[in-house]
């Protein structure tokens, strides 16, 4: 059987896995649930789970036989920081290594270097690299403390806001939309119901898209909201480029990435701000989706020269 090279993209709301032919070609694409790992116990099957069922998914897409071992497997996964939590994947004998989800986003959105890409999906984090390859990155610490642009940044802000006009005895649209939404009787309830992981991040990350067509529809509160996220996630890509590019040398590229920047309000004027704010970025389109990029990235872990695509 002809040599291929696998990739998958392990995100907190789901994971995407691509497979490769020596061309370059996309033979197969799958998708699967999840691959977060954050407050899984030590033993959790979770995201090996949701790596091995998407590339099983991707081929059957390929209409390839259940037990075709790739190459090479790189996996991307959101905030993986060197190891691997929990039961580790099992693919064969295949060659398998892991990234940061930023990694495989870049390598997948521009070919030349330096580059930089921002990540806006559950979480959020920017990435570049030098044109010697040095890795920069910025943000990317989790929900706690950061994912400031993110989808669950903004579901948060807007339903932390809807609870505290509650409070003063106003009831906003936002707030309202987020009962129907969660199907709630009322703030507290909601509040109640994520405190216990009854409803879960990535639910709470999707109430995004509620936020974004407000926004679209002229509420005031929701259009400040997106148009904060942008401004943020605009910040990190500042970041980046500031430490990669200088005067003399053409403007740096950016690509926006991310289940967010699928919303062309968000994407657009994170573009926007992030151009006004220095001419050392240019944004562009990504190329190729992350996975691509850890397809691309399991080339290089074979040793096999990466396709001119």
């Amino acid at each position: 059987m002809p040599a291929l090279y696998a990739g998958i993209d392990g995100g907190q709301s789901s994971t995407i896995a691509v497979v490769l032919d020596a061309r370059g070609t996309v033979l197969g694409r799958g998708t699967a649930g999840p691959s977060d790992h954050v407050d899984e116990p030590a033993n959790t099957q979770r995201a090996a789970q949701a790596c091995e069922s998407a590339l099983a998914a991707a081929l059957a897409a390929a209409k390839l036989p259940a037990d075709t071992v790739p190459v090479a497997v790189v996996i991307g996964l959101s905030g993986y920081e060197g190891s691997w939590h929990g039961r580790e994947p099992s693919f064969g004998n295949a060659i398998v290594r892991y990234k940061h989800d930023s990694v495989i986003a870049l390598a997948g959105a521009i070919r030349d270097r330096p580059a930089a890409v921002v990540i806006a999906g559950t979480g959020s984090v920017a990435y570049g690299e030098s044109a010697n390859r040095d890795p920069i990155r910025v943000g990317g610490f989790g929900y706690l403390f950061g994912d400031e642009g993110s989808s669950f940044a903004i579901a948060r802000t807007a339903l932390a806001g809807a609870m505290r006009l509650s409070d003063r005895g106003v009831q906003t649209d936002l707030g309202l939309a987020a009962l129907a939404f969660f199907d709630c009787p009322d703030l507290h309830a909601l509040a109640r119901a994520v405190a216990l992981r009854q409803i879960g991040r990535p639910q709470v990350a999707s109430f995004a898209r509620v936020v974004f067509d407000a926004a679209r529809l002229g509420d005031a509160e929701a259009g400040a909201i997106v148009e904060d996220a942008a401004a943020a996630l605009a910040g990190l890509a500042q970041l980046i480029v500031e430490q990669l590019g200088h005067a003399d040398m053409p403007a740096v590229p950016v690509a926006f990435v991310g289940g967010a920047m699928d919303n062309a309000e968000l994407r657009l004027a994170a573009a926007r701000r992030l151009e006004a704010a220095t001419p050392l970025a240019r944004v562009v389109a990504p190329a190729f989706e992350p996975a691509v990029g850890a397809a691309f990235l399991a080339f290089d872990a074979a040793g096999t020269v990466r396709p001119p695509v």
